[in-house]
């Protein structure tokens, strides 16, 4: 009798949560765990360490998907106070518990081993209250009025300053900026207070250039574009300058897997997390590259489409928020691994290796899957 009830729920999960967007996560996650047992294979530890933590983590994110499918978005988001003060805790924590595992950026909480990225998780809640907040704006007071955008710069600058501050993880800060310009722009703010935005930062950003950054954060930033800083290429600028020989070795079609030499005598660094993009250009060539694009832009373009289908402007804006935060991370570690952005610590969505990163990432596209699976109002279906 149990079973009669439960195959008919199963049967609808399947048939109304977004299977494509599910589907297209899986084989990016599967594609980035192959890869990541070849960049370990040579680790003390061995590739199947990395490899079990990063399947665990996998069906974590799985259940996460399914979870934050069927709960309605509009529940998560009415509970906006209580997430808030989560993500303030979540960053807090790392005050007396943080380490930094050897990067500069007090960001993980270690446990029995396994580390945790608060700020992965902070992203997720950040794009579901910001949204909740837009969309009150817009639809009960005036989004483009004065009063307005102040709570919206307070609302950003709060969590975007702890994570600065706290972790000093630039990498994740220039995540949740994304996140915001997005979700203003989405939402439907003008463009007269981008301008001003633009204005203010360019005052505001020479103070904290001097005050809030360490020199090797500066050089870091600063090292792409100005030679001078690293002329050979060895020192600030290692990390790329060996990513880029390795994509370069992989030429159209690669070593093969297990068989680059960049990866396998562990060249390059960090080569199972923010560099993973290197290990697939070396070992998979340039079709490897190319399907790794094709994949995340497909994601990318899912989460748009359910998006603009939603029929709901807070729906919209969660859509468009895991939208880009997927885009810009996704541009921003590419550019880190060919050289054209600086190095400052970003997975490539998916495919690098991280747990948090992991499950993170699931339960955001499991948000953009529940707002597919949730029914239109009754207005909307009448006028189909």
């Amino acid at each position: 009798m149990q079973w009669k009830q439960i195959l008919p729920q199963v049967r609808d999960f399947f048939r109304r949560a977004d299977m494509v967007l599910f589907a297209l996560c899986l084989i990016c996650s599967i594609f980035g765990i192959v890869v990541i047992s070849s960049a370990t294979a040579t680790t003390s530890e061995g590739s199947a360490h990395y490899v079990l933590i990063q399947t665990l983590a996998l069906f974590i994110g799985i259940a996460l998907f399914a979870v934050f499918t069927v709960i309605d978005i509009d529940v998560i988001a009415d509970k906006w106070v209580l997430l808030y003060i989560l993500s303030a805790l979540l960053l807090l924590i790392l005050i007396p518990f943080g380490h930094d595992d050897g990067t500069g950026n007090k960001s993980w909480l270690r446990f029995l081993g396994i580390g945790i990225q608060p700020s992965e998780v902070v992203k997720v809640i950040f794009i579901v209250v910001l949204a909740k907040h837009i969309t009150y704006l817009k639809e009960y007071k005036n989004l483009n009025h004065l009063f307005s955008v102040l709570q919206l710069a307070v609302h950003f600058v709060i969590p975007f300053g702890m994570v600065v501050v706290i972790t000093k993880d630039l990498g994740s800060a220039l995540i949740f900026f994304a996140i915001f310009l997005v979700l203003l722009f989405a939402g439907g703010l003008k463009l007269y207070w981008f301008a001003i935005g633009a204005a203010a930062m360019a005052a505001v950003i020479p103070f904290g250039w001097e005050h809030f950054l360490a020199d090797y954060q500066k050089e870091r930033i600063l090292a792409p574009y100005v030679p001078e800083i690293d002329p050979r290429g060895d020192s600030v600028l290692f990390q790329a300058t060996q990513s880029k020989l390795a994509l370069a070795s992989g030429r159209l079609t690669g070593t093969g897997l297990y068989q680059g030499p960049q990866t396998q005598s562990r060249a390059v660094p960090a080569q199972q997390t923010d560099f993973i993009f290197a290990v697939i250009g070396e070992e998979l060539g340039m079709v490897g590259c190319y399907t790794v694009l094709l994949l995340l832009l497909l994601v990318i373009l899912r989460c748009v489409w359910v998006g603009l289908n939603s029929k709901n402007t807070m729906s919209m804006l969660v859509c468009f928020g895991v939208a880009g935060m997927l885009l810009f991370q996704t541009a921003i570690n590419i550019g880190m691994c060919t050289g054209l952005t600086p190095v400052i610590g970003l997975a490539l969505p998916f495919f690098s290796y991280g747990g948090s990163s992991m499950f993170s990432l699931f339960a955001a596209v499991g948000l953009v899957s529940g707002i597919k699976y949730k029914p239109k109002p009754e207005r909307f279906r009448r006028s189909e």
